[in-house]
Formats: structure tokens, C-alpha cells, sequence
């Protein structure tokens, strides 16, 4: 049974930083393209960032280049999600999503799984 339990979110205000991580169990981390996406009330889900086993292209939204990073530990069967500078328009809930594939899509229908998501609040 593939579990992604997602942690690391909060409050913080604008201009902090947040890491979140994404523990993956039940898979071949190693194996898994790892995505991170978020929804904000009353929008739809979006793509944020992905990495794939491969590391070979690592694709952002445009709202979070030269902010946001992502990496992955192997041996920890953990992705991460470094934020920086965070702006109120980065309010969301935050998902970690992985696909068996070498490709770091942003499509949401290619990820097999999804973690329940961890709350990122920016205040002004």
C-alpha cells in the first residue's frame, strides 16, 4: 500500500521560508517521478514542481522559479520542497503526488498517488 504523508507546513509570514517533505512508503522511491502541487481555496490544483528519479529536468511554475526548490533523498524515500520568500498568493494546500515514469510532468492526471496534503498559510 503506497503511503505520502506530507509535513512541514504553518504559518509564516511574508518573506519566510517553509520546507515541507513528503515521506514515501510502500514504493520504489527510486523508481517514482515525485511532484509537489498545491490548491488554494477556491481554485483549482496546480502544479508547483517535480523531480524525477532521474533528476534530468526539474520543471517549476513560473509563480515559484528562483523561490521554490525541490529535491529528494533516495535513501529516505523523501521529497522535499524548499520555499523561500513566500508571498500571500502562496497560500494553499500543499500535496506531494508520484508517478512510476522518468518524466516530471505537471499534468495532474499522470500521478498514481497523492498525500493528504499539508497546509502553507502567508500572512501579509
Amino acid at each position: 500500500q503506497v503511503q505520502l504523508v506530507e509535513s512541514g507546513g504553518g504559518l509564516v509570514q511574508a518573506g519566510g521560508s517553509l520546507r515541507l517533505s513528503c515521506a514515501a512508503s510502500g514504493l520504489t522511491f527510486s523508481d517514482y517521478t515525485m511532484g509537489w502541487f498545491r490548491q488554494a481555496p477556491g481554485k483549482e490544483c496546480e502544479f508547483v514542481t517535480a523531480i524525477s528519479w532521474s533528476d534530468s529536468r526539474i520543471p517549476y511554475a513560473d509563480s515559484v522559479k528562483g523561490r521554490f526548490t525541490i529535491s529528494r533523498d533516495n535513501a529516505k524515500n523523501t521529497v522535499y520542497l524548499q520555499m523561500n520568500s513566500l508571498k500571500p498568493e502562496d497560500t494553499a494546500v500543499y500535496f506531494c503526488a508520484a508517478h512510476p515514469g522518468r518524466t516530471a510532468w505537471s499534468l495532474i492526471w499522470k500521478y498514481n498517488y497523492w498525500g493528504q496534503g499539508t497546509q502553507v498559510t502567508v500572512s501579509s
